[in-house]
């Protein structure tokens, strides 16, 4: 049921969140997110996800759809999907359409990664919602929209089209074991977001292949691990670029969220020590440093979750960082060479 497969034998995969920097754009984020998954599909990465957030000042992809559709539109063969939508946001038949439509203009590379939080505060939340209640109804929301995207049935009354026949992979993603464990009962394919909520990782993991249900589309559990990676030349090089990312958690602890901002020496010194500990939760998963320190990072988060499979989060405040992170990355698990044999499969 798990896998023992190395670093250099599992898949490596990109979220994004399509990052706002204090300097830039919107416009510059879109167009820097397209241009991170033409790099990542060079670089033999198999998928490149966006995630829906809302009324964050550092984050653009809250249009999830349409910046998927814009992605790969811009790529030729990595599978481009959410990671993910939150569901309880919208009614089931939108999102049939939505990813009906991309998959049929995208064949085969389109993937549905689904969530149950609200990707934003309660004031935004009561904004995007008329039903309050979408978070307990979230396997109904799931089944509904499972139902649309698969054959027609007798009797059915509703159709999503585009949507309907194309079966788009659906994924469910978390960050406790609610998720978890509805993905083992449905035989789906699960993902954990460590990359936030690094706490809950093995618990919400074994929940998951415990439940897990023989389905249709998984005869055993599939586990992904999305977790954060800032790789540089050197360790020192690595954490400097990573402040950004620390101080971008905390500002959301503070309550008081903002644009990716510059990196800093010491960036422990801005928190206080109860801050310093909220930020530290939040990355426990990560890994940051070296070439040689991000193999041992990524081999031991394999040794302890035996991941299927890795979603590496690399947020940068300069572009160029971030396009290094990911290149190095990919040569220490030997992406390329893999591609290049044929070893590495598209799901």
């Amino acid at each position: 049921m798990k896998s023992d497969r190395t670093l250099s034998q599992i898949p490596l995969s990109v979220l994004d969140l399509a990052p706002v920097r204090q300097s830039g754009t919107i416009g510059d984020a879109l167009r820097n997110s397209r241009d991170l998954a033409q790099h990542v599909e060079r670089w033999g990465y198999t998928r490149f996800w966006l995630a829906e957030h809302h009324n964050i000042p550092g984050i653009a992809s809250a249009a999830t759809s349409v910046l998927i559709g814009y992605v790969a539109e811009g790529t030729s063969k990595i599978r481009v999907g959410s990671g993910g939508v939150m569901l309880p946001n919208h009614a089931p038949l939108v999102i049939a359409e939505q990813f009906g439509t991309l998959a049929s203009l995208y064949p085969n590379r389109i993937d549905l990664g689904l969530g149950r939080a609200p990707g934003t505060d309660a004031p935004t939340m009561r904004a995007l919602r008329r039903d309050m209640n979408g978070e307990e109804d979230f396997p109904e929301l799931v089944a509904e929209l499972r139902a649309l995207l698969g054959d027609p049935q007798r009797g059915q009354f509703v159709h999503a089209i585009p949507g309907e026949g194309t079966k788009v992979p659906i994924w469910l993603l978390g960050s406790s074991g609610f998720s978890a464990q509805l993905a083992g009962m449905l035989g789906l394919p699960f993902s954990f977001a460590a990359h936030f909520q690094p706490n809950n990782l093995m618990p919400a993991l074994d929940l998951y292949r415990r439940s897990f249900q023989p389905s249709e589309v998984l005869q055993e559990p599939y586990a992904m691990v999305a977790i954060p990676v800032v790789a540089s030349e050197t360790d020192e090089k690595a954490k400097f670029i990573a402040s950004s990312m620390y101080l971008s958690f905390l500002n959301l602890i503070r309550n008081h969220p903002r644009p990716v901002m510059p990196p800093v020496e010491n960036v422990e010194e801005l928190a206080n020590p109860l801050e310093r500990a909220a930020v530290q939760a939040k990355l426990g998963a990560a890994v940051i440093g070296s070439p040689e320190t991000v193999r041992r990072g990524l081999e031991k988060v394999l040794e302890e979750t035996h991941a299927n499979e890795l979603m590496i989060v690399s947020n940068a405040y300069d572009h160029q960082d971030r396009l290094r992170s990911y290149e190095i990355t990919a040569e220490v698990a030997g992406l390329a060479s893999r591609e290049e044999s044929g070893d590495l499969v598209i799901r």
